[in-house]
């Protein structure tokens, strides 16, 4: 079986994480998890690292404060592609994501696809417990990035993926410069721009039942520039 490691950034998620890993472990026994916490005020690195310590699949990365999830899934991929792992997973330690899922990602991996989307905008695909404000700026972001970068994905802000390793090399990860929520757009046009194969799964979102979104206006506003940057990089050759 290919070497699969599951990557998950947090910043106070003592509530979740533990049940998350419980959950992913149950689905998923042979891969391996990656928690990248950014010194969480409430205790989560602790918590990552007392499970780590019973448990040989889970590994934890320490940065030292809120260095943004672009930034924590690219750390924590590169340190996955030297220690030779075959594909890698992005999930939301607040539960939205369900692990149930993980094995419709996998089939599509088999099937010969770089990069898996758990798509909310497909049939099939669905959010619950969204309030409109929300619901408008996830199916609004991915509809405006769609139509800037030409592409067919209905799901382009989606942070449930998956990616080979010939995906995350051909991607060239020293290079992304996104953090926030345009990342998630910025590694699936890259992707695609270097011909990569794209599969969008269809998902149930369910919203956090515990903590605190890191949804802001402001990582909003960050997205809507960069899909114009990502575009004109492109038309001129340096993505």
């Amino acid at each position: 079986m290919p070497r699969t490691l599951i990557v998950t950034p947090t910043y106070n998620e003592k509530e979740n994480l533990p049940r998350f890993i419980d959950a992913v472990r149950a689905a998923f026994p042979e891969a391996d998890i990656r928690v990248v916490d950014d010194n969480s005020p409430d205790g989560t690195g602790d918590i990552a690292d007392a499970i780590a310590a019973k448990d040989s699949h889970v590994t934890v990365m320490h940065r030292a404060g809120k260095l943004g999830l672009g930034t924590a899934y690219i750390q924590a991929f590169q340190k996955g592609l030297a220690e030779g792992y075959d594909r890698f997973f992005e999930m939301d330690a607040d539960l939205s994501h369900d692990p149930k899922y993980l094995v419709d990602f996998v089939r599509a991996l088999d099937d010969g696809f770089d990069v898996v989307i758990g798509s909310r905008n497909i049939p099939g695909g669905d959010v619950e417990g969204w309030g409109m404000g929300r619901h408008f700026i996830s199916k609004g972001g991915s509809l405006y990035s769609r139509s800037i970068l030409g592409l067919p994905i209905r799901d382009l802000t989606s942070g449930y993926k998956a990616f080979t390793r010939r995906a995350l090399e051909a991607i060239d990860l020293e290079k992304v410069r996104s953090n926030g929520y345009s990342f998630q757009i910025e590694m699936t046009y890259r992707a695609v721009l270097r011909g990569m194969r794209v599969k969008e799964v269809p998902i149930v979102f369910v919203d956090r039942t515990a903590g605190k979104s890191k949804m802001s206006r402001r990582i909003f506003a960050e997205a809507v520039g960069v899909v114009w940057k990502l575009r004109a990089d492109a038309m001129r050759g340096r993505l």
